[in-house]
């Protein structure tokens, strides 16, 4: 399998990135929006796959050919979500965004039985979102799963600004066993454990799901761990709405993934099917929160 998406720098360089948080830090979230034109023009002139991707994608969505404000606009979503990570994250900050919440109900059954459970989420939107929920609730310990090595300037961004935050990321690079016993102590202590599970790891095991009409391959190792660890999932979604409005939306997908080791498999084919359909609904709402720039159908481009 091609892992081209996974050399391709999510959030842009060092440079981009640290330049925003600077400008964000000590000009204001409304001055370093201003920057985010001339970032989406740079995207829209030169990441040619990124724009393909983008086209392709709205044009997929909308059921017809999709132009260059459509795929503006997208790039232009992205961009902003990427800003806002540095309000999100920064401690020193009062987060200056209207957040709506809806399915609260669905975490208070779960942890009011005293474990934790996983959150799956995508790259629908933005993931730091989940943050907003933490603030507003402290009682909730929210653990995020992350490839730490994908973008290290993310993960130095993370560092510099919440070091509390940062010292609670599970790395997503560790080997299996470690990774999951890791997961397992953090329910066991009432976390709520959050993995973006729409992606693969290079070279690991997908399944097919039909996806806006069409075959895409989703990743079995997040509903491998949820099976192995009998844990509950509820499914997020941290939807940017514009302006300095973000939906945070919470569903209940299983009180407990428990499937006997011989049909395993096609249970876990099950599963990501039934997801795949929840994450085309949510997307069809909110198609320009769709950050996976690249081919998402082609298993090589995977």
């Amino acid at each position: 399998m091609s892992t081209r998406w996974k050399h391709r720098p999510e959030g842009g360089g060092w440079f981009a990135i640290w330049l925003i948080r600077a400008i964000g830090r000590y000009g204001g979230r409304s001055v370093a929006r201003v920057l985010l034109y001339p970032i989406t023009l740079y995207f829209l002139i030169r990441r040619g796959p990124e724009r393909a991707a983008s086209r392709a994608w709205l044009g997929r969505v909308y059921a017809r050919p999709a132009g260059l404000r459509d795929v503006a606009a997208h790039i232009h979503t992205f961009a902003s979500t990427i800003l806002d990570r540095v309000f999100l994250l920064d401690a020193r900050e009062d987060t200056p965004f209207d957040t709506t919440v809806s399915g609260l109900d669905a975490l208070h059954a779960q942890l009011d039985r005293g474990r934790g459970l996983l959150l799956f989420g995508s790259h629908l939107g933005s993931f730091e979102a989940l943050r907003v929920l933490s603030r507003q609730r402290p009682e909730y310990t929210l653990r995020v799963v992350l490839d730490k090595g994908h973008n290290p300037a993310l993960t130095q961004l993370l560092d510099a600004l919440n070091p509390e935050i940062a010292a609670t990321v599970i790395d997503a690079a560790q080997d299996g066993p470690t990774l999951m016993l890791t997961i397992q102590q953090a329910i066991a202590e009432g976390a709520l454990v959050a993995l973006l599970v729409d992606r693969a790891q290079p070279g690991g095991q997908t399944a097919p799901a039909i996806f806006f009409g069409a075959p895409a391959p989703f990743p079995t190792a997040p509903w491998l761990i949820a099976a192995a660890l009998k844990a509950p999932v509820v499914l997020a979604f941290g939807l940017y709405r514009g302006g300095n409005r973000y939906e945070l939306r919470f569903e209940a997908f299983s009180d407990g993934i428990d499937i006997p080791r011989a049909q395993r498999a096609e249970a876990i084919a099950a599963l990501i099917r039934r997801y795949a359909a929840r994450l085309e609904d949510v997307a069809r709402g909110a198609p320009k929160n769709w950050f996976n720039f690249y081919d998402f159908w082609n298993r090589e481009d995977a």
